[in-house]
C-alpha cells in the first residue's frame, strides 16, 4: 500500500513538473529571437542544487536516504526543464560538516549563480554554513515536504514504531529551517525560505519564479551595454552614475563612437538595403507616405546599427545624438528609430535620450521575456482615470497592440531633424512599470507597478503611446510613484511580473519598491 502510495506522488510530481515548465506569458509574448548570436545565449546559467540530512539517520532508517534522494532529484528535473539554458549542479544529501566543507569548494569551482539548499530531513546547521560561506552566492532554502500533510490513519497502523519515525523524518523539512535561518542571521547571510509541499503547485511557481530571477541577474552581468553619442543637455534626472551601476548589475559600458556608425552607414549595400526594407515591411505597417529615401536612410542606419551590434556583442544600447554642427552625423541619428525598434524586438533593447538607467529596466523586461518598452507620462485623462504612457521611438513591437506602425514625421519634438517613426499602443491586458532609480546616497533601487493596458482613443502622433489604469487612479500613482525620484522614463512589460522583480532585486541586494 505504502509503496503504491510514493508511486502515484511521484506520478503527479512528474505531472506537475511538466505542466509548470509552461511560460505564463506564451500567448502574450514571442521569444526573442537576436539578429546576432550572443554570448550570454550560449552560456549556461549554473544553479547548485544542495541537499542536506543527517548521517546517523540511513542505518537506523532503511530506505529513507534513497526516497529523499528520490524527491531531490524530482526538484532537480523541475527546475531542469523549466528553462533550457539552466544547467543543474546537484550535490546529492550531504549529511556531515566534513562533506559540506568539500561540497563548497565543489560549488565554489562550479562558479554557480545561486544555491537551492533543499532540506530533505532534519540536519546539522554545521552542514550548510560551510557551503554557503565558501560559496558566496544567493541562497533559497527550500523547507519543501513530500505531500500536505501526513497520511495520519496510514501513519498510526503502523506497528513499528521505527518504521512511524522513519516516516515522520520523510516530511521533516520545517525541524531545520529555524536553526539554519538563525545561524544565518548570526551569520549576515541573506537567504529566502520556501515552504511547502511537493505536490504544491504555489511552490513550483515560486521556484520557477527564482530560477527567472536568477537567469535575469546572471545575464546581466554578461551584458555589454552601448553608449552612442551623450545625453541630452539639462535632463538632470537622466544622468547616470555608470560606476555604481556596474557595480550593481554587473554590466560592462561599452562607449560608441559616431564615426564607426558612420563608417557602416557608408558601407551599406543595395542588396543589404534592399533587405533590411523587405525587414520593415514584414515587421511594420508601412505608411505609403514613407518615401523611398527615407526608407533607404533608414536601412541603411539599420545595417550599420547591427553591424556595431555584433562587433561589439551589445546586448542594449542607450543613445542620444543632434548633430546640429554635422550634418552627416545628423543624417544617421535622425533614421535610426526603425532599426531601433527592429533590434528592440530582437533581445537589444534601445533607449533613446541616452536613458542608461531605464535601458537596464528594458533589458530586465526583456530577459523575463515580457517585453520592456520605452515609455514617459504624456498626459493624465481623468474623465477615464487613466494614464497616458508612451515616447517618440523605438518600441518593443512585440507587445504591441496589432502590427507596429511606419511613419513619416515632419519634425522630432525637442530634437533636430525629421524622419521615420513608429506608432504603437502596448496590448491591451496587465502590465508592468519598472525603473532603475539611483539614490542620493548612491544607492540603486527598482521601482514597480502593475496595472492594465486598457483600449481607448490615443494620440495618433507617430509615437508609442497607451493607456494605463492603476488600482490607485491616474492622480495618487502620479504622485507616488514620482515620489520614489525615478527619471522621467520608465519600461513597460506585458504581464505582472513584480513578484519576480522582487526577486531580482534580492538576488542584486538592492531595494525594490512596488507603487
Amino acid at each position: 500500500m505504502k509503496k503504491v502510495f510514493y508511486l502515484i506522488l511521484l506520478i503527479f510530481l512528474h505531472t506537475s513538473i511538466v505542466n509548470s515548465s509552461e511560460n505564463k506569458y506564451s500567448n502574450s509574448y514571442d521569444q526573442p529571437g537576436n539578429q546576432q548570436e550572443s554570448k550570454q545565449d550560449e552560456n549556461k546559467i549554473k544553479i547548485g542544487l544542495y541537499g542536506i540530512g543527517l548521517d546517523v539517520y540511513w542505518s537506523q532508517f532503511k530506505g529513507l536516504k534513497e526516497r529523499l534522494e528520490d524527491y531531490q532529484k524530482l526538484i532537480e528535473e523541475h527546475i531542469a526543464k523549466s528553462d533550457a539554458q539552466i544547467e543543474i549542479i546537484n550535490t546529492g544529501i550531504i549529511d556531515n560538516p566534513v562533506q559540506a566543507r568539500e561540497a563548497g569548494k565543489f560549488l565554489s569551482g562550479q562558479n554557480v549563480d545561486a544555491i537551492f539548499l533543499y532540506i530533505s530531513t532534519y540536519a546539522l546547521s554545521s552542514t550548510v554554513l560551510p557551503v554557503v560561506q565558501e560559496a558566496k552566492v544567493p541562497v533559497i532554502v527550500l523547507s519543501i515536504q513530500p505531500t500536505k500533510a501526513i497520511d495520519y490513519e496510514t501513519f498510526n497502523a503502523l506497528e513499528d514504531r521505527g518504521k512511524m519515525t522513519g516516516e515522520w523524518l520523510a516530511y521533516c523539512q520545517a525541524c531545520s529551517a529555524p536553526e539554519i535561518a538563525s545561524v544565518f542571521k548570526k551569520a549576515d547571510i541573506n537567504y529566502h525560505l520556501i515552504t511547502g509541499s511537493l505536490d504544491d503547485e504555489s511552490v513550483w511557481h515560486e521556484i520557477n519564479d527564482w530560477t527567472k530571477a536568477i537567469k535575469v541577474t546572471s545575464n546581466l552581468r554578461e551584458t555589454r551595454i552601448g553608449l552612442l553619442g551623450h545625453y541630452y543637455g539639462g535632463m538632470l534626472d537622466v544622468y547616470s552614475d555608470m560606476t555604481q551601476l556596474s557595480v550593481t548589475f554587473g554590466s560592462h559600458f561599452e562607449i560608441l563612437e559616431m564615426s564607426s556608425l558612420n563608417k557602416y552607414f557608408n558601407e551599406a549595400t543595395d542588396s543589404q538595403i534592399l533587405d533590411k526594407i523587405n525587414q520593415f515591411q514584414n515587421a511594420f505597417i508601412v505608411d505609403p507616405n514613407c518615401s523611398e529615401y527615407e526608407l533607404s536612410r533608414a536601412a541603411k542606419s539599420s545595417i550599420a546599427l547591427d553591424a556595431i551590434v555584433n562587433n561589439k556583442n551589445l546586448g542594449c544600447i542607450a543613445y542620444h545624438y543632434e548633430g546640429s554642427d554635422d550634418k552627416e552625423y545628423e543624417n544617421i541619428i535622425t533614421s535610426v528609430i526603425p532599426g531601433n525598434t527592429l533590434l528592440t524586438m530582437n533581445g537589444v533593447p534601445v533607449a533613446g535620450e541616452y536613458e542608461i538607467k531605464n535601458v537596464i529596466a528594458m533589458k530586465i523586461l526583456d530577459l523575463l521575456e515580457v517585453g520592456g518598452s520605452f515609455s514617459e507620462f504624456y498626459v493624465l485623462d481623468l474623465n477615464d482615470d487613466i494614464v497616458m504612457l508612451g515616447h517618440d521611438g523605438p518600441g518593443h513591437a512585440k507587445i504591441s497592440e496589432g502590427k507596429v506602425k511606419l511613419v513619416p514625421l515632419p519634425v522630432y519634438h525637442g530634437k533636430p531633424g525629421k524622419g521615420l517613426s513608429i506608432q504603437m499602443s502596448v496590448k491591451n491586458g496587465p502590465i508592468t512599470m519598472l525603473s532603475v532609480v539611483q539614490e542620493k546616497d548612491g544607492t540603486t533601487k527598482l521601482l514597480v507597478a502593475e496595472g492594465e493596458s486598457v483600449p481607448g482613443p490615443v494620440l495618433n502622433i507617430g509615437n508609442t503611446n497607451s493607456r494605463y489604469k492603476f488600482k490607485k487612479g491616474a492622480k495618487q500613482f502620479l504622485k507616488e510613484w514620482s515620489e520614489q525620484g525615478p527619471a522621467h522614463h520608465m519600461a513597460i512589460g506585458v504581464g505582472h511580473v513584480a513578484e519576480t522583480i522582487e526577486k531580482i532585486a534580492y538576488i542584486l541586494n538592492i531595494k525594490c519598491i512596488k507603487i
